[in-house]
């Protein structure tokens, strides 16, 4: 039977994490699952390796951010809902490995982290470090540039669920996975594709290239609710991938976008290639499965 047991919420004290973190209280305290709260001392000597700074004064310096990073995760969360179960923990290292490493070790079922996208540019950033998680981490992760505006715990909702889907080997799974989540919060589910642009064929070939990609766009995305024992409301429309979803999500007032990050196949496989336009886009948190 799927369920969370543990959330993983890596942890850098922005306001991006505050807000990622209320995400994951609300998953955690829906599933009674255990909540750990990791934070990442990158070792002095990578930030200093160049300069002539004797050992002595860089294991100082390591020893005085080691005891501060863990009063301010100490510190961070400290008025979390009776009855969650926080542990933390304090790891040296590269911070995207060690964040995969330990949702592997521990076993996490998801991973819930921002992005570094802010500001203007916002849509063109994404993380090195969430990069590197969203390529190597075997679990969900649950993201988005858009944390830092989550609202209060009491408020989050999980009323709509967005699944976008590229028709390609891993749909299934990603389905499977949104619906499974819409079940748990008795959300709506909303499925959408984006079919490739329509080649300059003329007028009547152009209609019918669209309509029958359309049609066998429909019957899969049909095939495959119903592989998964599922009932949505379906989008498809042409056009690129990430504007397409997004759109899509901004109408719907998603609460979720769930994508997935394992299919380039065939001749609708163009989600992968779109994943990191889709997240640094989202009105909505995405989950990448």
């Amino acid at each position: 039977m799927r369920s969370f047991s543990k959330i993983l919420l890596p942890v850098d004290f922005s306001e991006r994490s505050t807000g990622a973190a209320r995400y994951a209280q609300a998953l955690a305290l829906h599933f009674h699952a255990e909540l750990i709260l990791l934070h990442v001392l990158t070792p002095p000597n990578y930030e200093f390796g160049a300069l002539e700074i004797a050992g002595s004064m860089l294991d100082a310096l390591y020893r005085n951010r080691a005891e501060q990073a863990s009063k301010e995760l100490d510190a961070f969360m400290t008025a979390e809902p009776s009855g969650l179960k926080v542990r933390r923990i304090v790891l040296e290292g590269d911070p995207a490995k060690k964040i995969v490493d330990l949702a592997h070790d521990e076993g996490a079922d998801i991973i819930a982290m921002p992005t570094h996208g802010c500001g203007p540019f916002r849509r063109f950033i994404l993380g090195s470090n969430t990069a590197k998680v969203l390529h190597d981490a075997d679990c969900p992760v649950w993201t988005g540039v858009h944390l830092e505006q989550a609202p209060a715990l009491a408020s989050i909702p999980f009323r709509s669920i967005l699944c976008a889907v590229d028709l390609g080997p891993q749909s299934s799974k990603t389905l499977d996975w949104a619906a499974w989540l819409a079940r748990q919060f008795g959300a709506r589910l909303g499925v959408v594709h984006a079919t490739a642009g329509v080649p300059d064929l003329g007028d009547d070939p152009q209609w019918q290239w669209r309509t029958e990609t359309r049609a066998a766009a429909g019957r899969e995305l049909f095939r495959l609710l119903d592989g998964v024992g599922a009932e949505g409301d379906l989008s498809i429309e042409a056009g690129d991938p990430a504007q397409v979803i997004c759109s899509a999500a901004a109408r719907g007032a998603a609460d979720v976008l769930v994508i997935g990050r394992g299919s380039a196949a065939g001749v609708f496989g163009r989600l992968r290639t779109n994943a990191y336009a889709i997240i640094r886009q989202s009105p909505c948190p995405v989950v990448s499965v």
